[in-house]
C-alpha cells in the first residue's frame, strides 16, 4: 500500500481504437426512458433501459462527476460490436455533462450507480451524426452501449469516514508520528477485493503522518481507538491517482478500506502502569536484586491473548533489575507489594521490539500484562517473626534438643493454604535441633513459651529454596501461623539421660537402694526414675524410657551378669565419650 500520492485526472481521457467525446456543450434536460427499443422508426432522444440495478445506491452519478467503466458498443441495426473495453481489458475514464463525451453518453450515464448495468441507445444525432467517425462508425449510425459502471468520484470529494464499532473506553486515539498495526481489507468502489491483511495473517505496521501510506489513508486513519472498526473511502486523487497501483488497483480507482486497528503507539512512549488493587497493608516493596513470583496475563491492546501464567498453574520467577525480563517489565516490578495487581502496558521499544519473538509476539506489539505479585524476597532476607500472643508466665522457652508440640498453618503469601495440623489427629511433634523441620521453621519455633503464638516469614532459602517440595512451590516465601502447645526440655544430642546439677557423690551407693552391693535392672530402673521424679535428671525426651534405661544398664553391665557391682561403674573422667552418651 505505500506509494506516491496520485494527481486529479487528466481533462480528456480518450478511447484507444476510436473518438467518443465532442467540444459540444451537454443538453441540459436528459429523458429516462425504461424500455426496449420495439419500433423501426427514428429514434428521437436517449433510451436507457435499466436492466440490473443495484439495491444499496448511496450516489449516483452527476454532472461534472468522474466516471470509471466498461462497456460493449453495437450497432443498433445489426447488433455488431465496434468497440469494447472489455476487449481492451481496461475500463474507460472520462468526466460526465462537460461534452468530453458524446452528448447522447452524457445524457445516459447520469443517474447510474456503482455496479449498476444499462443499456444506453444513442440516435445519430446524439452520436456522430450524418458523418459518423473514423471510418468505424457510418453516417446517421444508431449506437447501443452495454455499459457497468465501475466507480465515481468528484474533484471535490474527500476522504470519507464511517465508524462500524468503537471500544466503550477509548483512553487514547491515533495522531500524526504514532506507529499503528491495523487489519483491513481493500476493494474497489464496485466491491472488487484488491488486498486484505488477513490473508497474509499479518497486520500492516506504520507510521501515520510520514508519508508512508497514500494521502487518503493517512488521513482516514487519524483518531481512531485501538479495537475501532471504520470504514474508509477513498477517492483516487488521494489513492494511486491516474498511475494506479501493480496489476489489481486500475488507473483512477476509488478505494474502500474496511480497517480494524490492532495497536496504537508512540516512540516517545514510556511504560503505562495502572494500579488495579494494593492490600491494606504493605511493610515492604520490591527493589533491585529482589527476587519475585507473580502471575500474569498477557494481551495485545486489542485484547489478543498470547500467554498466561495461569495456564501453566506456575508464577513467573525472576530476578528485578538484572535484566532477565524485557526492559519495561523490568522497570515496571519496581515498588510493588505482595498481593499487588497491576496492569502494565509497554511499547514495543522497551518490550520485544521491530523483531517481535517467532509466531507469538509480531513486530512492534505493545505487550499489555495483567500481573498479580505472589511474592517477593532478598537473598540476605532473614527469617521474620512477629508475636502475636505471649502468656503472662514465661519461665520455659523451646531450644535446641527440647520435644515441643505445637500447631501450625503453613500458607503461601497470597494466602493459598499449602498445610495445617489441624488436618491430622494431633499437634505435631519434633525435637528442635535434629534438622527434623526446615530451617525457618526451626527458627520460628525456637525461644516460644507454651501457649505462645507466632505469625513467620519464612524465605526461600531459609525454606525448601529454588526446588520447591511436594505441595510447595519453588521458590516460594512460606508464611506459618505457629502456637506452641507443649514442651519438654531436651538433653543434649548423643545423651540419653543428664544430671540436673551434679549427681551423687559417690554414685554406687546411692544406686544401691536396697544397700545388698549389687543393683539389678529394676532397681536401676527405679533409681533413674526417681532422680527424674526429684527434678534431679532428665532423660531424652520423645523415646521410649524402658528402652534408654535398659540401654543404660546393659552398658554398665560390664559382664553381662543381670547386674551392677560397684567395680563396673566407669567414673566419665576415664572414658569420656563413653560416659557422656550412655554412663551414670
Amino acid at each position: 500500500m505505500k506509494s506516491t500520492v496520485g494527481t486529479s485526472p487528466k481533462a480528456s481521457v480518450r478511447s484507444s481504437s476510436f473518438q467518443m467525446e465532442l467540444q459540444t456543450s451537454p443538453f441540459l434536460l436528459v429523458f429516462y426512458v425504461t424500455s426496449v427499443i420495439c419500433n423501426s422508426g427514428p429514434i428521437a432522444d436517449v433510451v436507457i433501459d435499466r436492466y440490473d440495478i443495484p439495491r444499496v445506491c448511496p450516489r449516483e452519478v452527476e454532472t461534472e462527476d468522474f466516471i470509471r467503466y466498461h462497456f460493449n458498443g453495437s450497432f443498433h441495426v445489426d447488433g455488431k460490436k465496434f468497440d469494447s473495453s472489455h476487449d481492451r481489458g481496461k475500463a474507460f475514464i472520462s468526466q460526465v455533462g462537460l461534452g468530453r463525451l458524446i452528448t447522447g453518453m452524457d445524457r445516459g450515464l447520469l443517474g447510474m450507480c456503482v455496479n449498476e448495468r444499462r443499456r444506453i441507445t444513442v440516435p445519430p444525432h446524439l452520436a456522430y451524426g450524418s458523418i459518423g467517425t473514423g471510418g468505424i462508425i457510418p453516417p446517421d449510425a444508431v449506437l447501443v452501449y452495454d455499459v457497468l459502471l465501475l466507480d465515481i468520484w468528484h474533484p471535490d470529494d474527500k476522504v470519507q469516514i464511517r465508524t462500524l464499532s468503537k471500544p466503550e473506553s477509548c483512553n487514547r486515539t491515533t495522531v500524526a508520528s504514532d506507529f499503528i498495526r491495523y487489519h483491513y481489507n481493500g476493494t474497489l468502489l464496485s466491491g472488487q477485493a484488491f488486498d486484505s491483511s488477513y490473508s497474509r495473517n499479518s497486520t500492516y505496521d506504520t507510521y501515520l503522518g510520514q508519508g508512508d501510506l497514500i494521502k487518503g489513508m493517512d488521513e482516514g486513519l487519524l483518531g481512531m481507538c485501538v479495537g475501532e472498526r471504520r470504514v474508509i473511502i477513498v477517492p483516487p486523487f488521494l489513492a494511486y491517482g491516474e498511475s494506479g497501483h501493480g496489476t489489481k488497483v486500475p488507473p483512477q480507482a476509488t478505494l474502500v478500506f474496511e480497517v480494524l486497528l490492532a495497536d496504537v503507539f508512540n516512540p516517545k512512549d514510556d511504560l503505562i502502569v495502572h494500579v488495579k488493587e494494593v492490600p491494606e497493608t504493605c511493610t515492604r516493596r520490591t527493589a533491585t536484586g529482589d527476587y519475585i513470583r507473580y502471575h500474569y496475563n498477557g494481551t495485545f491492546q486489542d485484547g489478543t491473548a498470547f500467554d498466561s501464567s495461569y495456564q501453566r498453574n506456575s508464577t513467573y520467577n525472576t530476578y528485578i533489575g538484572m535484566g532477565y525480563v524485557i526492559q519495561g517489565m523490568d522497570k515496571a516490578l519496581h515498588g510493588l507489594c505482595m498481593g499487588e495487581k497491576r496492569r502494565i502496558i509497554i511499547p514495543p521499544h522497551m518490550a520485544y521490539g521491530e523483531n517481535g519473538v517467532g509466531k507469538i509476539i509480531p513486530g512492534s506489539a505493545v505487550l499489555v500484562f495483567d500481573i498479580h505479585v505472589i511474592d517477593f524476597h532478598n537473598p540476605k532476607d532473614p527469617v521474620e517473626i512477629k508475636i502475636t500472643h505471649k502468656p503472662q508466665q514465661c519461665d520455659l522457652t523451646s531450644e535446641a534438643d527440647d520435644l515441643i508440640q505445637y500447631r501450625y498453618n503453613c500458607s503461601l503469601m497470597d494466602g493459598t493454604l499449602l498445610y495445617s495440623s489441624d488436618q491430622y489427629d494431633s499437634p505435631s511433634t519434633t525435637t528442635l535441633g535434629t534438622n527434623s523441620v526446615i530451617l525457618g521453621l526451626e527458627e520460628g519455633l525456637s525461644g516460644m513459651c507454651v501457649g505462645e503464638r507466632r505469625e513467620v516469614i519464612i524465605p526461600p532459602h531459609w525454606a525448601h529454596g529454588e526446588n520447591g517440595a511436594a505441595g510447595v512451590p519453588k521458590s516460594a516465601v512460606l508464611f506459618f501461623e505457629l502456637e506452641l502447645v507443649d514442651l519438654q526440655k531436651g538433653v543434649p544430642q548423643g545423651y540419653m539421660f543428664v544430671w540436673l546439677g551434679d549427681g551423687p557423690d559417690p554414685l554406687f551407693p546411692a544406686m544401691d537402694l536396697n544397700g545388698d552391693k549389687k543393683v539389678p535392672l529394676e532397681e536401676f530402673s527405679d533409681f533413674i526414675m526417681l532422680q527424674v521424679k526429684e527434678g534431679k535428671g532428665r532423660l531424652r525426651p520423645g523415646v521410649d524410657t524402658d528402652s534408654i534405661i535398659k540401654d543404660m544398664f546393659n552398658n554398665q553391665d560390664v559382664n553381662k551378669d543381670g547386674k551392677i557391682v560397684e567395680e563396673e561403674l566407669k567414673p566419665a573422667s576415664e572414658e569420656p565419650q563413653q560416659a557422656s552418651k550412655d554412663e551414670l
